[in-house]
């Protein structure tokens, strides 16, 4: 067995790990159905599951359909503390036989390993994620990281079997510097893959925000060594546990900012439903703030406006759509203009993804394109920036339109179609931007509920798997 080496930080990153100090944080996380059903909880906590829910998801226990071997069960006090109010934060958080009625679903979804060239580290387009962390301070029952929060084994392309694992430092610096070399000595472009310069990395699992501050900084200060120049923290940590915002946390970033200036730094937020961040009234509703908008909780106005005020870090809000969650215009609607008006930008909405589960939490593509649409009616220009995707094996594609109208004409076309756009592919991004169209399915929460459907390929998203155009095989 290889041993890591030790990662071994320059005179610059010493004197600024040296300023570094953690944080103490009482998230008084529940974890465990089993402390919900022996009353191993406050008073209040104790009526989050009724008898009967417990009931019905211990009777699964040890079968193959037992809900925590699929996703452990997780939640903070404060998450708790708005959800009982909230309808779609409570489906969010809490574990339903319906997981596991129907398991279909990919043990590596986006076959993110085949992109991965060092442990922890998926380099499938221009930017690389990392794998820093193995679990959140709670846990979303539709995570399309559930084969790496609940450890399961995956077959990896060499043909063993094993548990993702979480990056190594030493390993990273290395991969980044080698990639980046060779991009160089090649006039631009890797020789192997056709890729540029690795300039931007997402720490990523899990969620980053769980590691103490000294941990994150060395993450930091060890990626901008390596010549990284943008780094994004992907995290929910602000609707799971807003208060690990603090002071010490936001100074070891100035310190980081003061030692690597032209190092900017991108949040990758994580707020599903408006019930997350803002202040409920007795009915249900939400209190409007009298400067404008709406009112937030506190302690997360507080965190975002702290991250918002460093104009070298900007903010971005994605989420999937999720039955039983947020598939609701007004509360999308809510959401992206609450987030705009606060400093974050609205990046993507998600279609789910082909996880172990699936169907359990996805909405229709098509379902969801007319929700992001209807959703996005009396937003402004800036505030309706966010797009519809949906992640295939070739890259991230946008759901780009469904017409509501036959296409006279086109072979396939005669209840509408449906128009995919690779936004981003791997390697070298060739097939970016070219679109694929089908015939529409209002089912389909996959791919593959269009592959009796394809009119037009160029983007390649149904020849991989050798799926001709469907009038194309009726000819033959």
């Amino acid at each position: 067995m290889s041993t890591v080496q030790k990662y071994m930080p320059s005179q610059r990153e010493q004197a600024f790990l040296d300023k570094v100090v953690n944080g103490k944080y009482d998230r008084q996380i529940i974890t465990g159905i089993a402390k919900f059903a022996s009353g191993d909880v406050s008073q209040d906590m104790s009526r989050f599951y009724s008898q009967e829910e417990l009931d019905r998801i211990l009777e699964l226990k040890g079968t193959v359909r037992d809900l925590e071997a699929r996703m452990p069960i997780k939640i903070t006090r404060h998450y708790y503390e708005q959800a009982q109010y909230s309808r779609p934060m409570q489906t969010l958080v809490k574990a339903s036989p319906k997981e596991t009625y129907d398991l279909d679903g990919a043990e590596d979804p986006g076959k993110q390993m085949t992109y991965s060239p060092r442990e922890g580290l998926i380099h499938k387009y221009e930017l690389g994620l990392l794998y820093v962390a193995s679990t959140c301070s709670a846990h979303c029952r539709f995570c399309y990281r559930e084969e790496l929060i609940g450890r399961k084994e995956i077959t990896r392309e060499d043909g063993t079997v094993a548990p993702k694992g979480l990056a190594q430092l030493s390993e990273i610096v290395e991969y980044i510097r080698e990639h980046n070399r060779a991009v160089t000595a090649n006039g631009g472009r890797h020789p192997e893959t056709g890729r540029e310069k690795l300039r931007e990395i997402l720490m990523s699992g899990g969620d980053p925000m769980v590691l103490g501050n000294k941990n994150i900084a060395a993450w930091l200060a060890g990626l901008a060594e390596a010549g990284v120049e943008n780094i994004r923290i992907g995290t929910k940590e602000l609707a799971f546990h807003p208060q690990r915002f603090d002071q010490t946390f936001f100074t070891m970033l100035d310190a980081f900012h003061e030692a690597y200036p032209e190092v900017s730094m991108r949040m990758m937020v994580h707020f599903n439903h408006p019930d997350e961040f803002l202040r409920k009234t007795p009915d249900g509703g939400y209190f409007d703030n009298p400067g404008g908008g709406l009112e937030w909780i506190a302690e997360t106005r507080v965190a975002v406006k702290e991250l918002a005020r460093r104009d070298w870090i900007t903010i971005h809000n994605q989420s999937p759509i999720i039955r039983d969650i947020n598939d609701d215009a007004e509360a999308l609607r809510i959401m992206q203009r609450e987030m705009l008006r606060n400093g974050i930008h609205n990046h993507y909405f998600f279609c789910g993804r082909d996880i172990v589960g699936h169907k359990a939490f996805n909405v229709p593509i098509e379902r969801a394109w007319q929700l992001l649409n209807e959703s996005q009616k009396g937003l402004s220009g800036v505030e309706a920036h966010a797009r519809l995707s949906i992640t295939h094996y070739k890259g991230k594609t946008e759901v780009a339109a469904v017409t509501n109208e036959s296409v006279p004409g086109v072979p396939g076309g005669e209840k509408g179609v449906v128009i995919f756009k690779l936004l981003r592919s791997a390697a070298d991004a060739r097939d970016r931007c070219k679109v694929t169209i089908v015939g529409r399915n209002p089912d389909a929460i996959w791919f593959s509920g269009y592959d009796d459907r394809v009119i037009f390929d160029e983007a390649g998203l149904y020849s991989m798997y050798g799926i001709k155009p469907a009038f194309l095989e009726a000819a033959e």
